[in-house]
């Protein structure tokens, strides 16, 4: 039996509802450092995965919020200037 394009992506789903964000991030990171260690060049390895996982998590937010920032820094636990600086460096486009 062979498995679909959209079974496949039900399945990845599915397994990354019993997988907590930290073992995703770990798993992730196992495999740049293994690279870096085979030779591979790894700069700005913290800014790269607080980019990663903040900008998605600023923007998702901010859609679960309707575009509300304030409402949006509430809900992350920061302050508003602080999320307004981070849409400013990620370049997150608000909807108008």
């Amino acid at each position: 039996m062979t498995v679909t394009q959209s079974q496949s992506a039900n399945l990845f789903v599915a397994n990354l509802n019993q997988v907590s964000l930290e073992k995703l991030v770990r798993s992730k990171l196992e495999v740049i450092l293994k690279q870096h260690g085979e030779g591979g060049r790894v700069k700005n390895l913290y800014s790269q995965v607080m980019e990663q996982v903040e900008r998605p998590m600023i923007e998702l937010a901010l859609h679960l919020q309707a575009g509300n920032q304030i409402k949006t820094a509430e809900f992350l636990g920061i302050n508003r200037n602080t999320l307004r600086k981070k849409i400013s460096v990620y370049k997150i486009k608000l909807r108008v």
